[in-house]
């Protein structure tokens, strides 16, 4: 037992004890992450992952940083802390993926107004089921107590993975060409950004965000906003692994489609995208309804049903979308890669 104690700090408002507590309960949940690779265990002072590079040839490591944002002021709204770990995890693969690295480890980073061992319990809980998700390890983490700088209830949550990818299966746009088919994943709802503009609009604070919304199939409005992030790693890795020749790939985060597609695209070429082509979740047209919203701006903000878009060559769209499909995703097919500036269209 760790007889670690002071009652100075203590006083000051830091509880070494409940650090002790918080990780003697999320290290089995850890544990449970563990994929070949990971050493150890929680506890070192840093994480340990040897990586099997023995069907690479030139191995290139990818990493991506991310955190949830002001999703989480409806996290504390709701007192539910064990879904937002979800979104940190996938803000952070989602972007790996994205270059065709699949990743293998994860760390998180906590900091809190006040040490409650269940309640950063439930926040690890989602990060571990994040990391599962994503067939990746969480081999380390931070937990920091900050008295006077976060208010007792509330919390801030960041995180980092590193992937890896053989340097010949990089995905960066080199391989996209004229005609080539935009294939869209459906995201499960707002997932991770835009949630300043959310909250203003529904004026969080001050409703009741447990009431069932008609607008939303009689679902609660702080339900539907904590739905987690979606995490695409496993469809994108099967459709690899079945041959899928995927040229480029967008992450559809904060700026929505106008700043994100035309990060997949290459000079002298543009995306096209046909916006009658996927279903809108309820969600984003309540937005849309309530804030007055122009829709140039809900594209330009929101995911609008689309957490990534994948560019592939026309003659290999049905059968992406069908390995797609098999892995568990809502795929459709969004629209082309046509001749232009590099930006977006939408129709």
């Amino acid at each position: 037992m760790n007889s670690s104690h002071s009652a100075s700090y203590a006083a000051a408002g830091v509880d070494v004890t409940a650090g002790y507590e918080a990780v003697r309960r999320i290290k089995p949940m850890v544990e449970s992450t563990y994929i070949p690779g990971v050493m150890g265990t929680i506890g070192s002072f840093g994480g340990l992952f040897a990586p099997d590079l023995s069907n690479m040839k030139k191995p290139v490591l990818v990493s991506g940083t991310d955190g949830v944002g002001t999703k989480l002021k409806l996290a504390f709204l709701m007192n539910r802390h064990d879904t937002v770990g979800i979104d940190c995890v996938a803000m952070c693969v989602n972007d790996i993926v994205c270059g065709g690295a699949m990743p293998l480890f994860f760390l998180d980073y906590i900091a809190c107004g006040h040490n409650d061992p269940a309640r950063i319990a439930d926040i690890v809980s989602g990060i571990t089921e994040g990391c599962r998700q994503a067939n990746c390890a969480l081999i380390g983490g931070e937990t920091a107590e900050m008295p006077g700088f976060y208010p007792p209830e509330e919390y801030d949550v960041a995180g980092f993975s590193v992937g890896i990818v053989d340097e010949e299966n990089i995905i960066d746009g080199k391989k996209l060409a004229e005609g080539d088919v935009l294939i869209g994943l459906a995201s499960s709802g707002v997932h991770s950004n835009g949630f300043s503009l959310v909250r203003k609009i529904f004026d969080v604070e001050h409703i009741d965000l447990g009431a069932p919304v008609p607008e939303l199939d009689g679902k609660s409005l702080g339900d539907t906003l904590l739905t987690p992030t979606r995490i695409y790693v496993k469809a994108v890795k099967s459709a690899l692994r079945t041959g899928v020749d995927i040229h480029a790939v967008s992450h559809i985060t904060g700026g929505g489609f106008y700043e994100n597609v035309p990060r997949m695209m290459t000079p002298g070429l543009s995306a096209r995208i046909d916006t009658s082509a996927f279903p809108v979740p309820p969600i984003f047209p309540l937005i849309q309804k309530t804030g007055d919203i122009p829709r140039r701006d809900m594209y330009n903000t929101f995911n609008m049903g689309i957490g990534m878009v994948l560019a592939v060559p026309a003659q290999q769209a049905h059968h992406a979308m069908m390995t797609l499909i098999s892995a568990g995703e809502q795929a459709f097919r969004i629209g082309e890669v046509v001749a232009g500036d590099g930006g977006v269209e939408l129709v």
